[in-house]
């Protein structure tokens, strides 16, 4: 096990358990090993805590969560440096950010790739997305 210091506290984290997200994230290539926070709160939301720069941390969920039709295939490309093929499993999900004005959004053109045959993330963009990076959760 090892140590980090992050915005939460000290936290331990077993080495073999690390995302690596190869090319980084959109802007923040330098970005490129994780580990997974569970929410203390048990809710659909979880972090994913950067070990090198321990000053960034990203809320995410399962996008279906709250857009049951939101569906993405993943491509040749993506399978290649996930190092996985097209049959195994993927978990796709999205950033989340709380507005100025306390509104919850997800981030859904630009989504990630999570592989766990692998432990390799990827940050996508869509084209043509008829979503935002900023899309506002549905009205209950």
């Amino acid at each position: 096990m090892k140590k980090i210091t992050t915005r939460f506290g000290e936290v331990e984290y077993d080495p073999e358990k690390t995302i690596l997200f190869p090319e980084g994230f959109v802007g923040l290539e330098h970005l490129k090993s994780f580990i997974v926070m569970p929410n203390e709160k048990n809710q659909p939301l979880f972090w994913l805590q950067n070990i090198n720069d321990p000053d960034f941390a990203f809320v995410v969920t399962d996008p279906t969560n709250f857009f049951p039709d939101y569906r993405i295939a993943i491509g040749p490309e993506e399978c290649k440096l996930l190092q996985i093929t097209e049959d195994d499993d993927i978990y796709i999900l999205s950033i989340v950010t709380i507005t100025p004005d306390k509104k919850i959004t997800l981030n859904l053109t630009a989504p990630l790739f999570f592989s766990p045959k692998t432990n390799r993330g990827l940050q996508t963009v869509l084209e043509n997305s008829p979503y935002d990076v900023r899309t506002p959760l549905p009205e209950n």
